[in-house]
């Protein structure tokens, strides 16, 4: 069987290294059981093929999110066969994938917000208010809210990233796409303090920096924030907090789609429950006839 499997990875220029192996293993993995079954051509490929590896996943006790991983992969594999001409039909066609089960995303309690920001009182934070490890972290913590940064994004920060005259850093998102997003004031003051702290940073290359001086990863990051943080928080959550106040400020949702860099308005439009859910509890809880 000619699965031309290089070749679809090679077109995938949209997304990421890591998502093109994600891809590259789905699609092998599928070949596979082609394979074991004794399918030797596509021309043997049909819907009912794909529900059998659907039912092979869920008796293996694959997650649904992972089985509809695996779905996309396959779905968008065999549209590129079609459209080079290698395949009549796609197989894939009414085949849907696993329902997921809805989750908003979590976002930050103002009060839970503020003792990480360190506007309130927190035993937590390390250092005096002067030391390079705490005006780095305060840093950290600024920027993850008060831009949205994925933390991918945030550790891929050079110093040249920064424009200190439009007050906007450059970032490099999903897919290697690159974006310019707006820095809130007390962002561009906790980036001041720290960088005016980190001697080499003249010259370029990171602007975090671990105890060992090498490039923060995102489990550096995540140790930051669980020094603050007063319960279990996840770094993403920084994000889910920065989209839900945008819209509650009246921001629309095209202007939210483009500060997270986010390639689909669908994937966005998921805050415009989180904002109602928010504004219909604070309803609740504050109007005397509601």
């Amino acid at each position: 069987m000619d699965s031309r499997l290089d070749e679809f990875v090679d077109s995938l220029f949209s997304v990421s290294d890591g998502t093109r192996a994600v891809y590259r293993r789905d699609v092998d993995a599928f070949l596979a059981w082609l394979a074991d079954r004794g399918v030797s051509s596509f021309d043997q490929v049909d819907r009912r093929t794909i529900r059998a590896y659907l039912a092979h996943l869920d008796q293996a006790g694959l997650a649904r999110r992972t089985i509809a991983r695996k779905i996309s992969g396959l779905r968008r594999y065999f549209d590129w066969q079609r459209r080079e001409g290698h395949l009549p039909a796609d197989p894939m066609t009414g085949v849907s994938a696993p329902s997921l089960p809805s989750t908003l995303p979590s976002v930050l309690g103002d009060r839970e917000l503020a003792t990480i920001l360190g506007d309130e009182e927190n035993p937590r934070l390390v250092g005096a208010p002067d030391d390079p490890r705490r005006l780095r972290d305060d840093a950290i913590v600024e920027l993850l809210y008060g831009s949205g940064l994925r933390v991918s994004e945030l550790c891929g920060l050079n110093a040249e990233s920064i424009d200190w005259v439009d007050h906007t850093v450059r970032v490099i998102g999903k897919g290697d796409k690159e974006r310019r997003v707006p820095l809130s004031e007390p962002s561009i003051d906790a980036l001041k303090s720290h960088c005016q702290m980190v001697e080499d940073l003249a010259g370029g290359g990171a602007v975090f920096r671990n105890a060992r001086g090498r490039r923060m990863t995102p489990r550096d990051v995540r140790r930051v924030i669980d020094r603050r943080a007063p319960q279990p928080t996840h770094p993403h959550a920084f994000r889910h907090t920065y989209a839900t106040h945008l819209l509650d400020g009246g921001a629309d949702l095209r202007t939210v789609q483009e500060l997270l860099g986010h390639a689909d308005l669908s994937t966005t439009q998921i805050y415009t429950h989180v904002s109602k859910e928010r504004l219909q509890r604070v309803h609740r809880s504050t109007h005397p006839r509601a």
